[in-house]
């Protein structure tokens, strides 16, 4: 059985991407009908049907079924794997560079704020 959050998740990711519930089921292959049953935690999806809305929402089937607390579109999800499969000194330089941006993204962010 899939975690109790996979209803509340469904829901915000639907929104995020500015989906109906309609447009989702149709995604699917499902109703309208059958989406807000997941949404309000009536019935859990079958693993087959949760791959699928997974699939349609760009997030990962774990994310879903409430295994990450993170949330990580599939781009990301494929670039950190990609990153796992590169040798020790790359990564390394891959991880200097992000931190970098990262450190000058959030200074400006402080700067804007004040």
């Amino acid at each position: 059985m899939l975690n109790m959050n996979i209803g509340y998740r469904i829901t915000q990711s639907r929104k995020q991407l500015k989906l109906s519930q309609s447009e989702l089921g149709q995604k699917v292959g499902v109703s309208r009908e059958i989406i807000g049953r997941y949404e309000r935690s009536e019935v859990s999806p079958s693993i087959e049907v949760a791959i699928k809305i997974a699939d349609a929402l760009n997030v990962s089937l774990d994310y879903l079924a409430g295994g990450n607390v993170a949330h990580f579109d599939k781009k990301t999800i494929k670039l950190i794997e990609e990153i796992e499969g590169l040798n020790p000194e790359v990564k390394e330089k891959l991880y200097f560079l992000a931190n970098a941006v990262i450190r000058d993204y959030k200074a400006g962010q402080a700067y804007l704020t004040r």
